[in-house]
């Protein structure tokens, strides 16, 4: 099967013409992408901003529903205005459970807070450097793994070639749109994933799409959520 040839413009996805000329793309390249656009037409642009209140975001919503997430992220918004790291850190533990933050949440919150406060983590500079020294950056933090990394590099950096390929419901998606046997690996989805540069960034997009739809289809109602 190709790979996907056709340039990223300038490699980040600004807004939903960048989303449109990846799924282009894709499905000229890829029976996989054909696949999963078919079911679930053009994927949303989900784009947050970047530094410390979108890394946040992300970190808030890990493992939770839309719904969930969206309403942990509103409390935590209206008990701390502004949200910065200094706050979260004069922030009481007691305070930052009423708003519905797990245990971890908290601990990963004040320490990527520890580190922009005390230890020097410049978050806006990290969009001037390629992806390996983001992903490393964010990953000193204790509390930020691949996955975090990755959403925030494809959400709030915009890179349109990023891809989580740790993700249950891209692995998910992935195996049925391939009709694979079983559910690829985080090494394997990376591998498939090849043949979608550099457009692996609308090619998630186009997946969780596809996950959704699959799963209001198997259901009868509405899907889980997805990534922020």
């Amino acid at each position: 099967m190709a790979k996907v040839r056709n340039g990223a413009g300038s490699g980040f996805i600004a807004d939903e013409r960048d989303i449109g000329m990846g799924v282009k793309a894709l499905r000229r390249a890829c029976p996989i992408m054909r696949r999963a656009h078919d079911v679930a037409g053009d994927p949303p642009l989900r784009r947050h901003l970047a530094g410390f209140e979108g890394l946040a975001r992300i970190i808030v919503a890990q493992q939770l529903s839309t719904a969930s997430a969206g309403a942990i992220w509103r409390r935590l918004g209206e008990r701390i205005a502004p949200l910065t790291a200094a706050a979260i850190l004069a922030e009481s533990e007691e305070g930052l459970r009423s708003v519905g933050l797990s245990g971890p949440k908290i601990r990963t919150l004040r320490a990527l807070s520890e580190a922009v406060c005390r230890d020097g983590l410049e978050l806006d500079l990290l969009s001037g450097r390629d992806d390996a020294d983001v992903h490393a950056a964010l990953r000193d933090v204790k509390g930020i793994g691949p996955w975090t990394a990755d959403i925030y590099i494809m959400f709030c950096l915009g890179r349109a070639d990023a891809f989580a390929a740790g993700d249950l419901a891209l692995q998910i998606a992935a195996q049925h749109a391939a009709s694979l046997d079983a559910r690829p690996s985080a090494e394997a989805l990376t591998l498939l994933a090849e043949r979608w540069r550099p457009w692996r960034g609308v090619a998630a997009r186009l997946l969780w799409a596809y996950y959704a739809a699959i799963k209001r289809t198997a259901k009868g109602g509405p899907a889980p959520g997805q990534p922020v």
